[in-house]
């Protein structure tokens, strides 16, 4: 097969060796020694709702007492918001819900779409966001707007229709989707698409866009949104003195500025030892509580109380309601009520990262030594490319490969957000085709993190185990790598 000249020519040829390369990946997996009974239960991160970490013994013994006890669940509810208020003060506050996704669909529904009740003509508002990774959570509230990114979620998902992503979209109301400076958005990926390549940010001047962007649509402007990450290949890397993402400081104060809200999605963050949503500005921060924090399934919003208290009437916390086991209203969103299990758990997890951080910091730090002394002896062709970032926000090791395309050559393959819905990332398939669980793996990032079978029942690192799955991600790299044809 002749070498290829072009982008799409070396996913085309990419995707044509599919087989081999799974095949290869299989023949690889070998060489790892991997535990039958690891096979297909080990994996690259804990931090995915589709599979979980294992919950700590810690967890899991608190939830159990808790679960012989009769114990009104606003007990629970009002011990997470005192914990929240030890860490952020008074002024802040908080409030469970089920899933990440349920947490950002009510602080929408109830800080920035329309009101449906009243006289006269529905009004319309709009709220702005970076073009960044992930939209679909984050962006996927509101109808595009400039109209050339009508189709930006393109088939994500099982289905992008009325029961898919775009059923999401509230009523009048838009998302301006900004551009920006110092990112740049190329096509790649067997399911050839944008992606996201937020490395070189500038910040600065991506203030300034969202600014002009603001100033643009003042009259319907309703709120700002973003990610809470704070990694580099998440455009959040320059930070202040205090670890907080610039990015994310200066779109707090643009929507302070505009008297509007800045909703947070954090969804792979984890509270207190993360990003600040006090040093941020923001008036709500949504965690997905299972994913990185040690939580059971579960999510928790944090913000200003003022943002909070419509929060928590369209939860059916805020009020007594006597005469029943429980004080919870019929509100709009009671469905997203996370239950006992889930407010017992939050709670114990949620006392240790106030009092006990290192439990969850030390894997970290042990996993990014691991990680690059892994990637260190990979392929030298393509060593220097991989640059690292460690997030105690995610509980992350962040792995990045933009720079392998910065000399006008081809360089490691990148694969769309589409490519891992339609089952073509080869990075995520691949893992999978050697019994490992991958982690996300598109816009040229890894994000590692511990808890899925790399750690023991207090959470603390494996080293024999993470080094396993890492070092069959490292193989499968360049097996990607030599198919594609850049070696050639």
């Amino acid at each position: 097969m002749a070498k290829p000249a072009y982008k799409f020519q070396m996913y085309k040829r990419l995707q044509v060796n599919i087989p081999k390369i799974y095949a290869d990946a299989k023949k690889a997996a070998e060489t790892l020694n991997m535990p039958a009974e690891l096979k297909g239960a080990i994996g690259l991160t804990g931090a995915i709702s589709g599979c979980p970490s294992p919950l700590r013994e810690d967890i899991e013994k608190a939830m159990a007492v808790e679960s012989r006890k009769v114990v009104p669940l606003t007990v629970y509810v009002d011990q997470i918001r005192e914990i929240v208020k030890d860490v952020y003060g008074d002024e802040y506050d908080a409030a469970p819900v089920n899933t990440c996704e349920g947490g950002l669909w009510v602080s929408f529904d109830t800080l920035m779409t329309p009101p449906a009740m009243g006289r006269g003509d529905n009004y319309r508002t709009r709220y702005i966001i970076p073009y960044e990774r992930h939209l679909h959570h984050q962006g996927g509230y509101g109808r595009p707007y400039p109209p050339k990114y009508k189709d930006i979620l393109a088939d994500r998902g099982s289905t992008a229709g009325e029961l898919g992503f775009y059923g999401k979209r509230q009523n009048n109301f838009d998302t301006v989707i900004v551009p920006l400076p110092g990112a740049s958005y190329p096509v790649h990926g067997i399911k050839y698409h944008p992606v996201p390549l937020m490395k070189n940010v500038d910040v600065k001047a991506s203030v300034a866009a969202l600014r002009d962007a603001a100033k643009q649509h003042e009259l319907l402007l309703g709120g700002f949104a973003s990610l809470g990450y704070d990694t580099p290949g998440y455009g959040y890397g320059q930070k202040d003195a205090n670890g907080t993402p610039l990015l994310l400081k200066g779109i707090g104060e643009l929507a302070q500025s505009y008297n509007v809200p800045y909703v947070i999605d954090n969804a792979w963050g984890i509270p207190f030892i993360g990003t600040s949503v006090k040093h941020v500005g923001a008036d709500a921060m949504v965690f997905s509580m299972d994913k990185a924090s040690g939580s059971p399934t579960s999510a928790l919003i944090i913000g200003k109380e003022e943002a909070l208290v419509p929060i928590r009437r369209a939860l059916g916390y805020h009020g007594a309601r006597w005469g029943t086991g429980s004080s919870y209203g019929k509100a709009a969103y009671v469905t997203m009520d996370p239950g006992k299990e889930g407010l017992s758990g939050q709670v114990a997890a949620l006392k240790v990262l106030r009092d006990k951080p290192e439990i969850l910091k030390k894997p970290v730090d042990d996993l990014y030594k691991i990680v690059t002394e892994e990637f260190g002896k990979i392929d030298s062709r393509i060593r220097p490319f991989f640059k690292f970032a460690k997030s105690y926000n995610s509980g992350t090791v962040e792995v990045n490969y933009e720079d392998s395309w910065t000399d006008g050559k081809l360089g490691i393959p990148i694969f769309s957000i589409e490519d891992m819905y339609s089952g073509s990332n080869l990075f995520q398939d691949g893992m999978s085709q050697m019994g490992i669980i991958p982690t996300i793996a598109y816009d040229a990032n890894f994000f590692i993190s511990p808890g899925l079978g790399t750690t023991d029942e207090h959470g603390q690192l494996i080293e024999s185990r993470a080094r396993m799955v890492i070092r069959g991600l490292v193989m499968l790299v360049e097996i990607v790598c030599e198919h594609s044809g850049i070696f050639e």
